[in-house]
């Protein structure tokens, strides 16, 4: 009777635990999107292609990567990817009506430029 629980919960745990490590790999990109982003003269189309570098390779494709710079030294900087929950981990609760269809995982920066 219990092991249909176990197994749920064992399921639950690798979904959640590949999430959390996709998460830290999107801040971590995003991140030094805001370190480079806040320096003089770098363009947003130089952030991007950086943050996607440093992405996963499943992750390149489909990541939305939202860039405002700031135009002058002192003006905030934001940095901000998200992708879709899928790419991350595989959908296995969705029997259970806990579905990652639709979801994304988010991240932002914010630094002030130099």
């Amino acid at each position: 009777m219990t092991l249909p629980l176990l197994f749920v919960v064992i399921l639950a745990s690798v979904q959640f635990s590949m999430l959390f490590l996709a998460r830290g790999d999107l801040v971590d990109a995003c991140r030094t999107g805001a370190r480079l982003a806040s320096q003089p003269g770098v363009h947003a189309d130089d952030v991007e292609s950086r943050v996607r570098d440093l992405l996963a390779p499943r992750f390149r494709p489909v990541a939305r990567i939202h860039v405002r710079s700031g135009d002058y030294p002192g003006d905030e900087v934001l940095v901000a990817v998200s992708v879709p929950m899928r790419t991350a981990a595989p959908d296995v609760l969705w029997p259970i009506g806990i579905g990652l269809g639709g979801r994304d995982l988010h991240a932002v920066s914010r630094s002030l430029s130099e």
